[in-house]
């Protein structure tokens, strides 16, 4: 409850003091394809977590943002995250959703969410770009255990409020950047979901084209979400692309 007054305060101080940096209205899209390892434990709540063995596979993220210059009111930003892994434990004998699973199990971890994002910016210059704000994260995913001629499934479907940070370096001229993005839990504290890495950007007549590339990491610790407790992490580079109108 703290954490979440003061992620409050601190957007209530931004908005009071900060005019807003863009000075006309804007819309971006962009997309990330994410090669991504997935590693971690799960429990049915207060259950004791199993740790199975997860298959690399592609992921990928989808966004849209709007900016505006009307002082006060945030920017917003959507994003839509694709986040399932397919994993195996040999050997098993646990209890999940009221049915004992032994000997070779699968699960499939859907850990997919929605950013609901709404921030100020804070600086908009050929060199510098900062943004601070607030967000949301919707876990719209499952966890499905699987022995053989029997599944058992829990929805994830809480949220998590988050504070928001990201930031740009340019080079003038050339075109090229380093970024950050950080998503760090305010109601969940082991909740983090970040980005780091390198772009080029491209300034056409009626939109602006980004190239990126990075490291991408999205570390899920909660205990009785959803009725689960886990400790999940899954990280790897990504590319992407985005286009400012």
């Amino acid at each position: 409850m703290k954490k979440t007054l003061i992620t409050a305060a601190v957007l209530g101080a931004i908005a009071a003091g900060s005019a807003q940096a863009a000075t006309i209205v804007g819309f971006k899209v962009g997309a990330d394809y994410w090669k991504a390892d997935t590693s971690g434990s799960f429990a049915e709540h207060p259950g004791v977590q199993q740790t199975f063995d997860y298959d690399s596979s592609a992921q990928h993220s989808l966004w849209v943002g709007f900016e505006h210059p009307v002082p006060f009111l945030p920017n917003f930003k959507l994003r839509q995250n694709n986040l399932d892994e397919k994993g195996s434990l040999n050997g098993a004998d646990f209890n999940f959703n009221d049915h004992n699973f032994v000997g070779d199990v699968t699960t499939n971890m859907d850990l997919s969410n929605t950013d609901f994002v709404l921030y100020y910016e804070i600086l908009d210059n050929d060199i510098v770009e900062l943004d601070l704000g607030a967000a949301y994260k919707l876990m719209q995913g499952s966890v499905r255990v699987v022995d053989p001629g029997h599944p058992e499934e829990i929805d994830l479907d809480s949220g998590v409020v988050m504070a928001y940070g990201a930031a740009e370096v340019g080079i003038p001229g050339i075109g090229l950047y380093g970024f950050a993005e950080l998503f760090m839990g305010a109601t969940e504290s082991s909740v983090t979901d970040y980005a780091l890495g390198v772009g080029w950007e491209y300034d056409g007549l009626t939109a602006d084209y980004k190239i990126r590339a990075g490291y991408r990491e999205f570390q899920f610790d909660v205990k009785d979400f959803s009725d689960l407790t886990m400790d999940m992490k899954t990280d790897g580079y990504f590319v992407g692309v985005e286009v400012d109108f």
